[in-house]
């Protein structure tokens, strides 16, 4: 597990003895492509970590994106229990250790929070949950990822929304922010409809709002988001490795969580595929940090 600097100065542990609402942690390597170095990604939580600390002694103090404080005035309910030990193309281990500490969080009736990693991490996170059933997919992304496999490998990062579908506590999906050209293959767009799932592309949330999006979630459903940063528009999200022209705003993505928060409950979130070697003077980094702040408000502020 790694040490400090924590996300936003956050003990790794609850000081007071409560059980916290959510819980922090990391893991840089889920399942890698035989010929492939995701090397780059291992370095997102530690960037994010990193750009979270000029905002560390300010956790009291007032937050616009949320209208009050961090917390809402009370104790402080997050931890940051550091990252998970993963190694590049040890993929059977790297889902093992994802998962079981995704139940370990979820035994704590707490939230986990992943700091990715590329979103192959996202299938061991979903499966975590299946003692935790039925849960609702919000998948925030410019692409599907609904390859059955790639080079042989069924549990890669363009396979995360095909996994999550055979998956029998997953009781449904919304994938937000989708754009331009990518891992669509003609089938994968069929088998994903044929399963039910809901597309809402980029356009339409620029053009009707988050709504066009949360119509689609059942009211007080368990939701586990993703959040891929290439559902980003690059101009504030250069750091990924497919920079995709016309994604969400940071705006967009705040008031979609804010209004899951609201509409449903949020049982889970992760945040994948930063990468830090693309970043442009930190700027990723500094958005990545600022939307986890939000989800970890809306979390806190969820009955």
């Amino acid at each position: 597990m790694t040490a400090s600097p924590s996300f936003l100065g956050l003990p790794n542990r609850q000081i007071d003895g409560s059980m916290p609402r959510a819980v922090i942690f990391g893991a840089g390597h889920g399942s890698t492509y035989p010929d492939k170095d995701s090397g780059g990604y291992a370095l997102a939580a530690g960037a994010i970590r990193g750009a979270s600390q000029s905002e560390a002694p300010l956790v009291e103090h007032w937050d616009f994106d949320l209208g009050g404080p961090l917390f809402d005035g009370k104790p402080i309910s997050c931890v940051d229990a550091g990252d998970v030990s993963t190694a590049m193309h040890d993929n059977a281990g790297n889902r093992e250790r994802i998962e079981a500490k995704t139940r370990e969080i979820l035994a704590l009736s707490a939230v986990p929070v992943l700091l990715g990693g590329d979103c192959s991490v996202t299938i061991p996170f979903l499966t975590g949950f299946a003692d935790r059933g039925p849960i609702w997919v919000l998948q925030i992304d410019a692409h599907i990822d609904w390859r059955d496999e790639l080079q042989g490998e069924r549990f890669g990062y363009s396979s995360p929304m095909r996994r999550a579908s055979e998956m029998p506590h997953v009781a449904g999906m919304v994938q937000v922010g989708l754009r331009s050209v990518g891992s669509a293959r003609l089938t994968e767009i069929e088998d994903a409809r044929r399963y039910g799932s809901c597309f809402v592309t980029a356009r339409e949330i620029h053009a009707q709002g988050i709504g066009a999006a949360l119509r689609h979630v059942p009211e007080g459903a368990q939701v586990v988001v993703t959040l891929d940063c290439d559902s980003i528009d690059p101009s504030i999200m250069p750091g990924v490795a497919a920079r995709t022209p016309g994604g969400l705003t940071y705006t967009e993505i705040i008031d979609l969580i804010a209004g899951l928060g609201r509409r449903a409950r949020i049982a889970g979130f992760d945040l994948v595929e930063f990468y830090p070697p693309t970043d442009i003077d930190g700027l990723s980094a500094i958005t990545a940090a600022r939307i986890l702040t939000n989800v970890i408000g809306t979390v806190v502020r969820q009955s």
